[in-house]
């Protein structure tokens, strides 16, 4: 056996899991075609930050690279990591846009959550948790981030106006209007027919159409870059220092964006752990996912090189069951992904002239994606259905998810009362509602 081949199945057990070396390469591949959308969307969902294109971009490309790179090699799982969809939106429209709160802080908040997520995956407090906290909770908290996600799309696009205080339907006579709208009806049909890329396909194909479509100001919407590549500043990069100091001094009004980030990384990277090894049938017969617990370590410690490259929280991609699909088996995939995502930082330039409107279908599609958990509801018990609503519905009507989430767990917990079901009303559930107390007393004084 060659040297490389040896490495590769010390490093890999390419064989132990029925793979070789171009099935792992085609993987990853088709794995970055399923996930690369994320280099276009994370910075324009980052945008209201005023952090700069270039960081963003350049940000979003290397967290995810290096991210993945640790579950490559630690975990040896064909998984890709990410700068989060959802947490992106938290970290931007709540944390900085609404409570006002530096980049730094923010930044601090993900470093936080982080630290607690690696606590978690070291001991048994993950099976405590899922024990403890509702179903109905972490649905609706998974669906309104759905929604909003969706909502955030339709802006960015304008195909939702303000009017006199309400929404409306963008004008027609607006060229962004129009091409979101067939970027709407074209991005669904990609994806049904089941191609990898299709979200990174409508990009290109809606920013290309942008060329020839003039927006509200007479301009096209798409402009030709000065260079196609160009080797990234670094030196322009979010690399910021954690405000410990600040985070500890708003901790009251923090606490439950940060409990937030915790409980959608954990139930995120849970659930896709199971998806994807289930897929990849590298799932053990007692249901135990393969180097679980570095797997979740590896999930939490992405987040620390994320945080400082001024990402927010890094989590898996369930996008990876595409490379799955295509035979990927272990890390190598995710180390093609790695590498990949890596020689997209030449290429920030093509990028940055993306319009805003060629996203909106794909955070459209993902927040749509995101619903699917709502099935999961049962609808026999009000305990079980009216607190997800709930949170979906307050979170998308006000933008506000920490008091869509407030309500929905005291709806929870009052119709548990009522009903009598005293052991849904769990230590996890009374901890969290203490929490929201706090932070909505908080909020009355701000």
């Amino acid at each position: 056996m060659p040297m490389m081949d040896r490495f590769l199945e010390r490093t890999f057990q390419l064989r132990q899991r029925g793979s070789n070396l171009s099935r792992e390469i085609l993987a990853g591949i088709t794995t970055f075609g399923a996930v690369s959308y994320i280099v276009v969307v994370n910075p324009v969902i980052l945008a209201p930050s005023q952090a700069g294109l270039e960081p963003l971009i350049v940000g979003t490309a290397l967290a995810a690279m290096i991210g993945t790179l640790i579950m490559a090699l630690w975990a040896n799982l064909p998984i890709a990591l990410a700068p989060g969809m959802g947490t992106n939106v938290v970290f931007a429209q709540i944390v900085i846009v609404r409570m006002g709160l530096s980049y730094s802080t923010a930044l601090t908040l993900v470093l936080v959550s982080a630290a607690l997520f690696l606590l978690l995956a070291v001991t048994r407090l993950r099976e405590k948790i899922v024990a403890g906290f509702p179903e109905s909770i972490r649905v609706g908290m998974g669906c309104g981030i759905g929604l909003l996600i969706a909502y955030i799309g339709l802006n960015n696009g304008g195909l939702i106006s303000h009017v006199n205080g309400g929404l409306a339907f963008g004008a027609l006579t607006d060229g962004r209007v129009i091409l979101g709208i067939i970027g709407l009806v074209l991005t669904p049909a990609l994806v049904a027919m089941g191609l990898p890329a299709a979200l990174l396909l409508s990009i290109v194909l809606i920013a290309a159409a942008g060329l020839f479509v003039q927006g509200p100001d007479g301009v096209a919407l798409t402009r030709l870059p000065v260079h196609w590549l160009q080797i990234p500043d670094l030196s322009h990069g979010l690399f910021i220092a954690p405000d410990f100091g600040n985070y500890f001094l708003h901790l009251r009004s923090l606490a439950p964006v940060t409990l937030y980030f915790l409980l959608s990384a954990f139930f995120s990277t849970t659930a896709t752990l199971i998806a994807v090894t289930r897929r990849a049938g590298i799932i053990g017969a007692d249901g135990n996912i393969p180097r679980f617990r570095q797997a979740y370590a590896a999930d939490g410690l992405a987040s620390v090189p994320g945080a400082l490259l001024g990402m927010p929280t890094l989590g898996t991609y369930a996008e990876s069951a595409t490379g799955v699909a295509a035979g990927g088996r272990t890390g190598l995939t995710a180390v093609v992904v790695a590498v990949l995502f890596g020689l997209s930082l030449f290429f920030w330039p093509v990028i940055a002239v993306i319009p805003s409107v060629a996203t909106t279908p794909a955070l459209v599609i993902v927040g749509l994606m995101m619903m699917e958990s709502v099935l999961e509801l049962r609808t026999d018990r009000p305990e079980d259905f009216a607190p997800a609503i709930l949170i979906m519905l307050v979170t998308v009507t006000t933008c506000d998810l920490m008091i869509g989430m407030a309500l929905g767990c005291f709806a929870y917990t009052a119709i548990a009362i009522a009903a009598g079901r005293w052991r849904s009303i769990t230590g996890m559930v009374m901890a969290i509602d203490g929490i929201f107390i706090a932070y909505m007393v908080l909020a009355t004084k701000v």
